[in-house]
């Protein structure tokens, strides 16, 4: 059998990604405690984060000040070619800086290192030069060293900032966690689009109520059934007993499977009969987004769930399909 020849493109992609993992695995295995100081620095810290970086390193610095911004550090990126033109009046005492520069000898960087000491709190380094300029005036440094980027001239930045860009979020989460930045803090600066929805919209804000749930007691027919479900244009009747209390759900394949059961006397059959019992319900006001387990691991095999209150009584109905036409889950 003749082995087909590696495409060259296929083979330049996984050398990209192959040099990145190993670069990667050793920054991984060689986190040193400067690491937590890092993070110390920045919990402990009055002020914000200023972000920093020129080129490559500079459009890290702002996806990182950015990441920070979401997940509870106060930053922002001031680009160092600004700052000696002005923007360093940006930068606060009680600021702490975050320099990201792969060799930390960026002339930028350099010019303004003895201002920054003067006016920043603290320094904190991310840079493959552990002797440089930059890491010889920062507080803590972490280093970013690779042994070669993934550029066949061993010149684009390329694994270097792929090494700067994850350890930078590595920082950013170790920070989160370390402030106990909540899922709730998260949603209150993620308001837009799917992901605030997803963060935001509750069950009590989605589901069914009033004449759109089908509710129903034991002793009703199947034919009387029918009629409430298709008013109420829902996927499911909540069958209950005389208090009021949940005790099972009759849905279109109880109700197929009834008709293969009982033949055309099902019409008159009670739902008792028919019906689920022992369904998939949610209880509480959880986020709908949550709720998605129950539909994802199976716990119910159809689209609507129950909403019970703290009595097991049936208030309301979450539908699979209004979970899609508000955001929570994506469309196809």
């Amino acid at each position: 059998m003749t082995n087909t020849p590696e495409l060259p493109a296929i083979h330049a992609a996984k050398r990209v990604i192959g040099t990145a993992i190993d670069a990667l695995t050793t920054r991984m295995n060689d986190i040193s405690p400067d690491f937590q100081v890092a993070v110390d620095t920045i919990v402990n810290s009055d002020g914000r984060l200023i972000v920093m970086g020129v080129g490559k390193s500079g459009h890290i610095a702002r996806k990182l000040a950015a990441t920070f911004a979401s997940t509870g550090t106060p930053a922002l990126f001031v680009h160092p070619t600004e700052a000696m033109h002005g923007d360093l009046g940006m930068i606060a005492e009680s600021d702490t800086v975050l320099a990201i520069s792969q060799s930390g000898e960026s002339d930028e960087l350099r010019v303004l290192l003895p201002v920054i000491r003067n006016r920043a709190k603290a320094i904190i380094a991310l840079t493959g030069g552990l002797m440089s300029t930059l890491a010889k005036a920062s507080t803590v440094t972490i280093s970013t060293s690779i042994h070669q980027e993934a550029c066949p001239h061993n010149l684009a930045p390329t694994t270097s900032t792929t090494v700067a860009l994850t350890i930078g979020d590595a920082l950013a989460i170790a920070v989160m966690e370390a402030r106990g930045f909540s899922r709730e803090a998260y949603a209150a600066v993620h308001p837009a689009g799917s992901l605030g929805r997803r963060l935001v919209m509750t069950v009590y804000d989605l589901m069914r109520t009033g004449t759109e749930i089908a509710i129903l007691t034991g002793t009703s027919t199947l034919g009387d059934a029918i009629a409430t479900i298709t008013k109420a244009r829902s996927g499911l009747a909540c069958v209950i007993n005389e208090t009021g209390t949940l005790i099972g759900v009759l849905t279109d394949g109880d109700i197929r499977r009834a008709f293969l059961t009982f033949g055309p006397n099902a019409w008159s059959e009670e739902i008792q009969e028919m019906m689920t019992t022992h369904p998939a319900t949610i209880s509480g006001n959880p986020l709908a987004y949550d709720t998605l387990i129950s539909f994802e691991r199976g716990v119910t095999r159809i689209g609507d769930i129950p909403v019970l209150d703290d009595h097991k009584k049936p208030i309301g109905v979450l539908a699979l399909k209004d979970l899609v036409t508000n955001g929570i889950i994506p469309h196809e």
